[in-house]
């Protein structure tokens, strides 16, 4: 494993002026395009909720997206090294933001992976790497709101 530091590079360029730049908050639009060498765009806007694209990707979906990738990477990460074979993994992540007159901010977010292992693995071991990957994950370890983890596993059936 690499330990130092890393550096993350990525540009945002709005793509909403809609003629008029922001010359009232109804008159541009909030669209943007992600990007970083040698990976896809990303197709960028705000929450429906804040005038933005419904079609595209808005930094909340991006947050909880993000906090979901980075357990599921750490836990295959632990599961490997345990000796636990993941078979399939899904997590149907939610975050909640509470948006005040003040500023908005996420309170939680909850990862809700579904994991199946092999038929010859340790259930048991396999639950509790759900909370060594929620210690390791760099995301859960750089946010002030709780992300909590209430996985599901499967076992699969024996091969025949």
């Amino acid at each position: 494993m690499a330990h130092g530091e890393h550096t993350y590079r990525v540009s945002v360029q709005w793509t909403g002026n809609r003629g008029s730049g922001t010359s009232g908050y109804r008159e541009y639009g909030r669209d943007h395009v992600i990007r970083a060498s040698g990976k896809p765009d990303i197709p960028g806007s705000a929450d429906p909720a804040f005038r933005g694209d419904a079609a595209r990707w808005n930094p909340e979906d991006l947050l909880v997206a993000s906090a979901a990738a980075c357990h599921k990477l750490w836990y295959l990460h632990l599961c490997a090294d345990a000796g636990i074979a993941v078979l399939a993994y899904e997590d149907n992540a939610e975050g909640t933001m509470a948006d005040t007159a003040q500023h908005g901010a996420f309170t939680k977010i909850v990862l809700r992976p579904r994991v199946t292992i092999r038929a010859s693995d340790d259930r048991s071991l396999a639950e509790r790497l759900h909370h060594a990957a929620h210690d390791q994950c760099y995301v859960a370890n750089s946010v002030k709101f709780p992300i909590t983890c209430e996985p599901t596993i499967e076992v699969a059936a024996p091969a025949s």
